[in-house]
């Protein structure tokens, strides 16, 4: 038996993977999620075969977003928030990324240790995956991961991004309902808070407000209350909101739920609900756009040979940036309008 005969029989059907997710097995949701996120081509039509028998079993979870700065307790909080949705009867998945680093590409990837509890509880699912310096703090594939999730019988997602930034209006594009993880401390605290991630929630939570903090805490959140009149809310129907909270001790964790469960509602009282859904399949197809003209470029060997060139004169000072820019995208253009016209299209 030659090695590519061993490795196609070794292999799994789309018809495995399918039945393996709808049945809720644990095991073929991570292969399953193995084979998305692959990059290898051979896996690429397959995941898109899979993708597509299960997405009429997507879509009926609740998208939860968490954002939060460094050492706001964003591991112990989701640990505790899956806990009491697993105890109320809800199946909760847990799509954590680890940021990956710029000069090796590896990742942590730990998040089973930080949430030992949830990861043994047998109503929960956590896949932890590298961002791969994806913007946005999120995996490339996390909405297809997301829907596998739904497919798979999970009633609550909730994506634990890197960290804080500009660029989470990614993670807002493909939640429901996204809220900020912070600390006590409000005067430096607020200085520090970047406002466009402020203007992205619809729930600003202030952890660890317990013992000695519980004053701190009391106190950042009027300021935040304060500033955020002056803000732009993320949804015009919605006033984003200020809690207190403390995950340790799990105080007001279950008030969390409370207010994502009204949000939904009221979103979906007034149409809004869909909608958003709607708006964000479109932004995700633009995303795709997007990365897939990108990869086209640089993979492009014409692409490849003009950017080393160009790169060479740009050093040299014999062509300015607008110039290179103008002379690689034109050239990528003639050479892409020269492969329609020999394909007759």
């Amino acid at each position: 038996m030659t090695r590519r005969s061993k490795t196609m029989k070794r292999r799994h059907s789309t018809n495995q993977y399918v039945e393996g997710v709808k049945e809720g097995s644990r095991a073929w949701l991570a292969k399953t999620i193995t084979l998305i996120e692959s990059n290898a081509a051979k896996h690429k039509d397959q995941a898109q075969e899979v993708l597509k028998e299960l997405y009429s079993s997507t879509g009926a979870a609740i998208r939860v977003g968490i954002t939060g700065v460094p050492g706001a307790g964003k591991s112990t909080f989701i640990e505790k928030f899956g806990l009491y949705l697993c105890e109320q009867g809800y199946k909760v998945a847990v799509l954590a990324i680890d940021p990956s680093s710029s000069v090796t590409g590896g990742s942590i990837l730990g998040d089973k240790t930080r949430m030992e509890e949830l990861s043994k509880h047998p109503r929960a699912f956590i896949r932890p995956s590298p961002s791969q310096g994806t913007l946005g703090g999120v995996h490339r594939k996390t909405r297809e991961t997301m829907l596998l999730c739904e497919a798979g019988g999970y009633d609550v997602i909730i994506i634990e991004t890197v960290g804080v930034g500009q660029s989470e209006f990614l993670v807002k594009d493909m939640v429901d309902f996204f809220f900020l993880l912070t600390l006590t401390g409000a005067g430096d605290e607020l200085q520090g808070m970047k406002k466009g991630i402020m203007e992205l929630v619809q729930l600003i939570c202030i952890n660890k407000a317990d013992g000695d903090n519980r004053e701190r805490a009391r106190i950042a959140k009027g300021e935040l209350e304060t500033l955020l009149h002056v803000l732009a809310p993320n949804d015009q129907e919605w006033a984003t909101k200020v809690m207190t909270c403390s995950a340790l001790y799990e105080e007001q964790v279950a008030d969390v739920w409370s207010v994502i469960q009204q949000y939904v509602l009221h979103m979906k009282s007034i149409g809004r609900f869909e909608q958003k859904r709607s708006e964000q399949l479109k932004q995700w197809v633009r995303t795709l756009i997007n990365d897939q003209l990108l990869a086209s470029f640089y993979q492009h060997p014409v692409s490849k040979a003009s950017l080393a060139h160009t790169e060479k004169e740009l050093t040299a000072g014999n062509v300015t940036v607008a110039e290179a820019l103008e002379d690689l995208i034109g050239q990528y253009e003639a050479n892409i309008v020269l492969k329609y016209k020999k394909e007759g299209l």
